[in-house]
């Protein structure tokens, strides 16, 4: 017992002697990324205002003319909001970041508010690939992170070239066989 109290302690740290988030060396997505992810957003836009517009002008049932204003209304509603997030995503997309160190990955985002996520790759209870039929085609996947205790992700880092994803997902659960082991 007295070894155990011997081998605790528990010494003060000064904030300013520990490690800055600043100092964190990030790493940009792919540069496929960004004009992927706002193409995507422009077609989904151009997309929902066909249908739209398919409904509101078809000739097979013809609506009322109160039914064809809020129509219109939502035709316009939803290209507005589909520019002004492929304008938003334009200026977003390349503060995305990662940082892949030995003991831990974190993600930056965010245009306004920015937010940093980071996690102890020993706390990584799960990584995942995710690619979805667009990304397959340029190339891309997405990385989540699972730490224990939730059913979702902690964090996702979209982007990422295929390779560089799976590189960084066997590191990740090599280092935690490692650690768990050794």
């Amino acid at each position: 017992m007295t070894e155990i109290a011997e081998s605790f302690t528990n010494q003060p740290i000064v904030c300013d002697e520990l490690p800055q988030l600043e100092n964190l060396t990030f790493t940009d997505l792919s540069q496929k990324y960004a004009p992927t992810h706002r193409l995507v957003t422009l077609l989904t836009t151009v997309i929902l205002m066909l249908v739209l517009t398919a409904i509101i002008y078809q000739p097979f049932a013809p609506l009322p003319s109160e039914a064809v204003s809020v129509f219109e209304f939502i035709l316009w509603a939803v290209g507005g909001i589909g520019l002004m997030a492929t304008l938003y995503n334009s200026f977003a997309d390349p503060k995305k970041l990662y940082a892949l160190r030995e003991q831990d990955i974190s993600y930056q985002s965010g245009l306004i508010f920015r937010k940093t996520v980071s996690q102890p790759i020993l706390r990584v209870q799960h990584v995942e690939l995710k690619r979805g039929p667009v990304e397959r085609k340029v190339g891309l996947a997405s990385l989540q992170v699972f730490s224990a205790g939730g059913s979702l992700h902690t964090f996702e880092i979209p982007g990422l070239n295929i390779d560089d994803a799976e590189q960084i997902r066997q590191f990740i659960l090599a280092h935690k066989d490692i650690n768990q082991h050794g």
